[in-house]
């Protein structure tokens, strides 16, 4: 097949511009990457060949090589894996599939400070592109195995590639770069220099399982790297930079972990794990298609990615290996599901995960704000199926309340005051929407501290979790609340009954009942949810999942010493046929909607009934 030039889909276009100029200035890393790619590439053939006892290629002497070439500056990363077919080529390379991409550019695109680029550039992770930070032109070779015929692609990263058939090519992938002049100012090495190829190597992949050796230079079969698995090495022997370098080659993170967890299990079932809590949250952690972060090993042996029987979902974020002694090397996804080893093994990662960060919680309070802000809508997911570790989970969520930026419930509970039962919250859409809710006006006007809750999730784990420390949680804007000496007079109730009893004809299909509030001071009415009733916010979200929900009626509350409230009585005491009382009630209820942040189900309408009555005040 004659050669082609293809187009880069557009975002991988413009994510290889930033590389090309790239001024991220640690550009060693794209050696790294290029090794990172090699080795999984490595770890999938051996793995194949376990499994597909009809794929017949030689795994005697897996490896990677490095060589260089001087004269025609250039640097070639090789390897003898599972390799890519054509069309792996072109998906894999030719575009970006990973989820945010599009979100990674706008931000690059606005950012003016060349760190938060890098940052930004560091926290994506573009593992093959990197080499354009290095490179005027990349060639690759590469034939998968069990194929006869490879692939030749080619590109100097402006915004097409070229891509060819090749009859003869060996099997894995070889990756040559055509290096830059080097630029000391610019922190651009010669990559073609042996000793800072070693130097690189010794650095970023000491630990890779696999052999990496120089081709051509003295000794060339001893390998660059120790090939030590950091997991198997007590964690005296290991220093934080070998951890953190561990860390990105298995995240494709360019930034430090935020917390290392070194496990081993001896016993019965024997296992070894090294996780990494990142410091920063990836660019898909609420993406469908978002993977999770821990590798499966058997033995030393890759077995699989993202292996999702071992973390939970509100876990993801977790990085890392776990290596099983007793396993079988061809296990699946689906036996691994079902498997009661694996579920001891998930309990304990689980919980150590957890009081790791119950640790971080307690004795570093700005480190773990940087977690909680980056993974605590995450975190929070646990709290709708993990009951085992509720109450370790509900020790590490950290809210904004009326009283903080930010509090534990235990920071809450310590500061109620003697009178107070229970734990006051209140759910929206911001801080801003809920501060200005007329539900809170009783709760401030007494002191009493409200928890703000504003994340999606937030909305279901407070209808799963009924308390805390004994005290029950509840919601300023649900049910009849208890505020002690602000309950109605038995003579006000009296006087205000027949009105109550003409609203709640008049705006029957809206509401379910009309009464007095307790929680209004300056407002002169809101709407409230039975006890047990969905809240609009959560409707919502059910139906733009698309399961279909009955509208729940709520409860529209009157402040009995507002004068609008107080003038209706009057007005309906006098004259109770008056077409205009029909107006206000409709007024007043959207008014009520409006204040919480609904949405009125005939805006043009009230629109107009408070233009007619604001005309008639001129």
């Amino acid at each position: 097949m004659s050669r082609e030039t293809l187009e880069f889909q557009a975002e991988t276009r413009q994510l290889l511009q930033l590389m090309v100029h790239s001024i991220y200035s640690n550009k060693d890393i794209f050696l790294r990457e290029l090794i990172s790619n090699a080795s999984d590439a490595l770890d999938k053939l051996r793995l194949e060949s376990l499994i597909n006892k009809e794929l017949q290629v030689d795994t005697d002497d897996l490896h990677v090589e490095l060589e260089v070439d001087q004269g025609r500056r250039t640097l070639t990363v090789r390897d003898n894996g599972i390799g890519m077919s054509r069309d792996e080529v072109v998906s894999l390379i030719g575009t970006i599939a990973k989820s945010g991409t599009a979100e990674l550019l706008r931000k690059l695109r606005e950012t003016q400070d060349a760190g938060a680029s890098q940052e930004l550039i560091g926290q994506f992770g573009v593992g093959f592109y990197s080499t354009f930070m290095v490179a005027d032109k990349v060639t690759l070779v590469t034939r998968r195995a069990g194929e006869s015929q490879g692939t030749f692609w080619e590109s100097t990263g402006e915004g097409t590639y070229e891509i060819e058939s090749l009859d003869d090519a060996p099997q894995g992938t070889s990756v040559t770069l055509h290096l830059k002049p080097e630029d000391s100012e610019d922190r651009l090495f010669d990559y073609t220099v042996e000793w800072k190829i070693r130097e690189i190597v010794k650095r970023y992949s000491d630990f890779i399982a696999w052999p990496i050796r120089m081709a051509g230079a003295e000794g060339s079969d001893a390998p660059l790297n120790s090939m030590k698995a950091l997991w198997a090495r007590p964690r005296s022997e290991v220093s934080d930079e070998e951890y953190h370098e561990f860390y990105k080659h298995v995240s494709h993170d360019w930034t430090d972990p935020l917390e290392t967890i070194h496990m081993k299990a001896e016993g019965t079932f024997e296992y070894e794990a090294l996780l990494f809590i990142p410091a920063r949250a990836p660019f898909d952690l609420f993406s469908r298609d978002g993977k999770r972060g821990v590798q499966l090993y058997v033995k030393r042996v890759f077995i699989m990615d993202d292996c999702e029987a071992l973390v939970p979902q509100y876990l993801r974020f977790v990085k890392g290996v776990v290596d099983a002694h007793d396993l079988s090397l061809n296990i699946s996804r689906e036996i691994l599901q079902q498997d009661r080893q694996i579920q001891v093994v998930r309990r304990r990662l689980v919980k150590k995960v957890l009081t790791t960060l119950k640790d971080l919680k307690a004795n570093d309070a700005e480190r773990y704000g940087k977690f909680w802000a980056e993974f605590g809508r995450a975190l929070k997911e646990g709290l709708l199926d993990d009951t085992e570790n509720q109450d370790l989970l509900l020790d590490l969520v950290l809210v904004p309340s009326t009283a903080a930026e930010s509090t534990s419930l235990r920071e809450y509970v310590e500061r109620m005051q003697e009178s107070q039962k229970d734990i006051y919250y209140m759910t929206g859409e911001s801080r801003a929407m809920v501060e200005h809710s007329p539900h809170l006006e009783a709760f401030l006007a007494k002191g009493y501290e409200v928890l703000i809750l504003t994340d999606p999730v937030d909305e279901i784990w407070v209808e799963r979790v009924t308390e805390f420390d004994g005290k029950p949680l509840q919601s300023v804007a649900k049910g009849k609340v208890d505020l002690g000496s602000s309950e109605i007079p038995a003579e006000q109730a009296t006087d205000f009954a027949p009105l109550l009893s003409w609203l709640g004809e008049k705006l029957q299909e809206d509401v379910k009942e009309v009464r007095l509030s307790s929680r209004l001071t300056t407002s002169p009415a809101c709407i409230v949810g039975d006890e047990h009733d969905l809240t609009p916010t959560l409707e919502k979200m059910y139906r733009a999942m698309g399961q279909e929900m009955p509208h729940t009626k709520r409860i529209l509350e009157l402040n009995p010493e507002h004068a609008l409230v107080s003038g209706l009585r009057a007005a309906h005491t006098a004259n109770a046929e008056d077409p205009a009382l029909g107006e206000t009630a409709e007024l007043l209820y959207g008014m009520a909607l409006l204040a919480e942040g609904g949405e009125l189900a005939d805006p043009s309408r009230f629109t107009r009934l408070l233009a007619d009555r604001l005309a008639r005040t001129l």
